[in-house]
C-alpha cells in the first residue's frame, strides 16, 4: 500500500456524505440538521485533506428553522453536478418522532459552488433522502425513500422515482416504487450509471451499529433491480441485508455504524466510496435505558470515511480490500498531495466576520445577537433567550472531533440578576449539556457555577461560587474519553477546578431522547431572560 487516508476524514458531527467531482476538484456535503447555516461543504483534490466552505443555506429566504425540534432540520443532502451547474437537494424535517412525518424535500442550484445558491425549489414530501440522478440522455430523476406512518407500516422499506423537468423546475410524469421490501429497510438511496446498468446504491438496516450498505441494479431505470449477494456478506437471519460495506458483525473494530455512501470514480479511473460512521467511546447506556439498552455512547457523533471500491468482471461493486469490512486506513488514489488550509484552533475575534466552523442553533447570529466591531478583539454577545429555546439563542459552537480536547474561553461579564448568564458549554441539544457559566445571586453577588441537563432533568453540580467584579475569567474544559474536568481562572489568578469529574458520555447519540442523528459541540453562550439584553465580551474561544 502506498500513501494513505486515515479514517474519518471529516472527524466529529458529518453524517450523510454526499460527494462530487468537478475535474480535479471533490466537493462532499454533509448533514446540519437543526444548526445553522445549512449543509457543510467541504473541498479537497487528493481525498484526503478537505477545507471547509461557504455554506449553501445561508439565508432566511432559503432555510427558515426556528422551532424545529432536535435532530430535525436538514437531512441527506445529495450534490451532484451537470452541464455547468451545480444541484443540492435535501430534505427539511419539521416533524419526525412522531405518526405523521413532515418531511420537505427541495432543490438548489448554482453555477459557482462557492454561491450564491438559488431559492429553494420545492419537490416532493413522500420521504427523506432525495437523490437526483442525470442520465446521458439529458433526462433528470429524483430517488427518495417513503416514510409510512401507517400502523403497521406497509413494508419495511420503499424506494420511489420521479422524473424532474430542469425547465419547468418541477417533478414530472408518474412516482413510481423501485424498491418494496418485506424484509430489509432501505434508505439514503442514489444512481449511478455504468456498462449500461443502472445502479440502486442505497443505506441499509438504519443508522445505529447494525447500519449497512447495500447495491442493486438493472438495465431499465425504473427496474425491477436485483440485489448483489455474495458469499462474504455474512448475515444472521433472512432479515438481514445483503451488505457491501458494514460493521455489524466486527464490533471490536474502530470504524462502527459504516453505511450511507456515495460513490465517486477520480481522474485516473479509481473508484471511492464515501459513508457515514461512529468512533464508539467505552460508555454504555444503562440496561434499562429508554433508548439503546445496553448500547455504546458515540459522543463525537456519525462522521465521515472513505473506501476504496473496486468493479468485479461482472460488474458489481465492492471494497477493493475483499470482504464488507470498513477499513480504517485506506490507499490514498495516484493524486498529488493537495494540502489544506490549517484548521481553527484558537479564534481572538479579530476578523468582521464569524469563522465558517462555528454554527448556531436553527437561526444566524445577525447584530441582534452577536457582534464583533462593537469592540474591536472581542466577541460582543448579546444575551437572549434561554437553552430550551428553539427560536432565539445567543450561541456558537463548533464540533468535538476526538476524545482527547481542551476547550477554553477568556471572557467578560457582569451581571446584575440571576436571570443573566453567560460562559464555556458542552452541548448535544437543547435538553443535553454541560454549562459553565458566570452569574448572579442574591446571596453570593457575581458567581460562578455549573449546570447539567440530562433529557431535562436540571442539577447545579457546585454551589455558586463567589467571584470578584471587574476581572475577566478564563473557563476551560479537559475532554479525556467521555470524561470531562471544568476549570476557571480569574485574571491574576491561579486555574481552580470547579465542579466533580464527569462522565458526558450523556452529550450522545445513543443517550438523547428526544433527537439522535448529530454529535457534541462545544461553544460559547449568553442568556438574558431579563428581555434587557445584557452582554458578555468574549475575548478568545480556543478549541484543541
Amino acid at each position: 500500500m502506498g500513501k494513505i487516508i486515515e479514517n474519518p476524514i471529516l472527524r466529529g458531527f458529518h453524517p450523510d456524505p454526499s460527494i462530487v467531482r468537478v475535474g480535479e476538484d471533490y466537493y462532499l456535503a454533509t448533514s446540519t440538521f437543526e444548526w445553522w447555516p445549512g449543509v457543510r461543504l467541504h473541498h479537497s483534490r487528493d481525498l484526503v485533506h478537505w477545507e471547509l466552505m461557504e455554506y449553501p443555506l445561508n439565508r432566511i429566504s432559503q432555510l427558515d428553522l426556528r422551532g424545529v425540534g432536535a435532530s430535525q432540520g436538514i437531512w441527506a443532502p445529495c450534490l451532484t453536478y451537470c452541464e455547468g451547474t451545480f444541484y443540492l437537494v435535501y430534505t427539511v424535517v419539521k416533524a419526525f418522532y412522531c405518526n405523521m412525518q413532515d418531511t420537505m424535500n427541495y432543490l438548489v442550484t448554482t453555477k459557482d459552488i462557492h454561491g450564491p445558491w438559488s431559492e429553494p425549489i420545492a419537490l416532493n414530501n413522500f420521504g427523506f433522502d432525495p437523490s437526483l440522478f442525470h442520465d446521458d440522455d439529458g433526462r433528470k430523476y429524483m430517488v427518495s425513500m417513503v416514510t409510512d406512518h401507517r400502523v403497521p407500516a406497509k413494508y419495511s422499506g420503499r424506494l420511489i422515482l420521479q422524473e424532474y423537468d430542469d425547465k419547468s423546475q418541477k417533478l414530472v410524469g408518474p412516482v413510481r416504487d423501485i424498491y418494496k421490501g418485506d424484509n430489509i429497510y432501505l434508505e439514503g438511496p442514489h444512481i449511478f450509471k455504468r456498462n449500461g446498468w443502472y445502479y440502486l446504491f442505497s443505506a441499509d438496516s438504519g443508522t445505529g451499529e447494525m447500519h449497512g450498505q447495500t447495491i442493486q441494479r438493472s438495465h431499465d431505470i425504473w427496474g425491477p433491480y436485483e440485489m448483489f449477494q455474495a458469499d462474504f456478506m455474512e448475515r444472521d437471519n433472512e432479515r438481514e441485508a445483503y451488505s457491501i460495506l458494514t460493521s455489524r458483525h466486527r464490533e471490536e473494530i474502530p470504524i462502527q455504524k459504516a453505511g450511507h455512501c456515495d460513490l465517486v470514480e477520480t481522474q485516473g479511473g479509481e473508484w471511492y466510496a464515501v459513508h457515514l460512521c461512529g468512533r464508539p467511546s467505552e460508555e454504555r447506556n444503562a440496561s434499562d435505558a429508554k433508548s439503546c439498552p445496553d448500547g455504546r455512547r458515540y459522543m463525537l457523533g456519525r462522521e465521515t470515511a472513505i473506501q476504496k471500491m473496486r468493479w468485479t468482471e461482472d460488474d458489481w461493486l465492492m471494497l477493493d480490500c475483499g470482504g464488507n469490512t470498513p477499513q480504517t486506513y485506506v490507499e490514498m488514489p495516484d493524486l498529488p498531495e493537495y494540502p489544506a488550509k490549517s484548521q481553527l484552533i484558537r479564534d481572538d475575534f479579530e476578523s468582521n466576520a464569524l469563522h465558517r466552523d462555528y454554527q448556531s442553533l436553527r437561526i444566524p447570529m445577525d447584530n441582534y445577537y452577536i457582534s464583533l466591531r462593537e469592540r474591536m478583539g472581542y466577541l460582543r454577545m448579546y444575551g437572549r433567550c434561554g437553552l430550551s429555546s428553539k427560536f432565539s439563542q445567543s450561541l456558537i459552537a463548533r464540533r468535538l472531533t476526538s476524545y482527547q480536547m481542551q476547550i477554553s474561553t477568556k471572557v467578560e461579564f457582569e451581571p446584575e440578576v440571576f436571570k443573566q448568564m453567560a460562559g464555556l458549554i458542552l452541548l448535544y441539544d437543547t435538553d443535553n449539556y454541560l454549562y459553565l457559566h458566570i452569574s448572579w445571586d442574591e446571596d453570593a453577588g457575581k458567581c460562578i457555577t455549573l449546570l447539567k441537563a440530562e433529557n431535562k432533568k436540571y442539577e447545579y453540580l457546585t454551589d455558586y461560587i463567589p467571584i470578584e467584579k471587574g476581572k475577566a475569567l478564563t473557563l476551560r474544559a479537559k475532554l479525556e474519553g467521555t470524561r470531562v474536568q471544568f476549570y476557571f481562572e480569574p485574571e491574576g489568578e491561579d486555574e481552580r477546578e470547579i465542579g466533580p469529574e464527569i462522565k458526558a458520555g450523556f452529550l450522545s447519540d445513543e443517550a438523547c431522547e428526544e433527537g439522535w442523528f448529530t454529535g457534541a459541540m462545544c461553544g460559547i453562550c449568553c442568556q438574558d431572560l431579563t428581555g434587557f439584553g445584557k452582554y458578555a465580551d468574549f475575548d478568545w474561544f480556543e478549541v484543541k
